[in-house]
């Protein structure tokens, strides 16, 4: 199977130029699914730190660059929507936050709030022995011996070194929320109203802010101040 990925048809989030050149690198197996960018897009044609593949393996193999807290070694490694990447010998951190447009960006944070990450809960079930587990919009699952406080569409900030559930988001109208995708993606605003569909159509969200928008229920996220990239510069 190839390693390349023709840029004209990559996803919409990635943040690359699709007419200069035919190819660029696929991303591996991993989180965030088929929008997970792969992690030597991001220090090569972002960043700027790295020229080539080889360069990128010489700089992961010095286990200095972290992603949610882990060193990574795979330059192919997805990176998406609330992931936190640390350089540890440059002393930067950054989170993975949705741009105007859709395009993932990274923005600059400090080592304080690059201690946890954001997550979105997608699926709640009850497992065998009585505990729930909760899965976040990119895969991971974390497990609570009480689950009736949690639903999905709420929000958890995850501790990046013991994975343990730190703050908690509840979806409600009064929300402070981001749009992640649809013409609205990047957009910041409060929840104004959760207009329910009966059947299986998809719940929309009018948000009010700068600019109001109404999108569907899926393209929204819960976070708070300290997730909009405002206080962290």
């Amino acid at each position: 199977m190839s390693n390349h990925q023709k840029r004209l048809s990559v996803p919409n989030s990635w943040p690359v130029e699709r007419k200069t050149e035919t190819y660029t690198v696929k991303a591996g197996a991993g989180p965030h699914g088929e929008a997970g960018v792969p992690l030597l897009v991001l220090l090569r044609d972002v960043l700027g730190y790295v020229d080539s593949k080889k360069e990128a393996r010489y700089a992961l193999n010095q286990d200095s660059i972290l992603v949610n807290g882990d060193a990574i070694s795979d330059e192919r490694r997805p990176i998406g929507m609330f992931d936190i990447i640390a350089f540890t010998e440059r002393g930067e951190f950054y989170r993975v936050f949705p741009d105007e447009g859709g395009r993932l960006a990274l923005t600059p944070i400090d080592e304080a709030s690059a201690g946890s990450r954001l997550g979105k809960i997608v699926n709640k079930e009850q497992v065998t022995g009585g505990e729930f587990q909760l899965t976040l919009h990119d895969g991971t699952n974390v497990r609570t011996d009480d689950g009736s406080e949690y639903s999905t569409n709420d929000s958890l900030v995850i501790d990046n070194e013991d994975k343990e559930i730190v703050a908690h988001f509840v979806y409600e109208e009064g929300a402070l929320v981001t749009a992640v995708d649809g013409q609205h993606a990047g957009q910041i605003g409060t929840v104004e109203e959760i207009d329910v569909t009966l059947g299986s159509g998809s719940n929309t969200v009018r948000v009010e802010g700068d600019d109001s928008f109404e999108t569907v229920e899926e393209y929204v996220v819960v976070i708070d101040e300290n997730f909009t990239g405002d206080d962290d510069e």
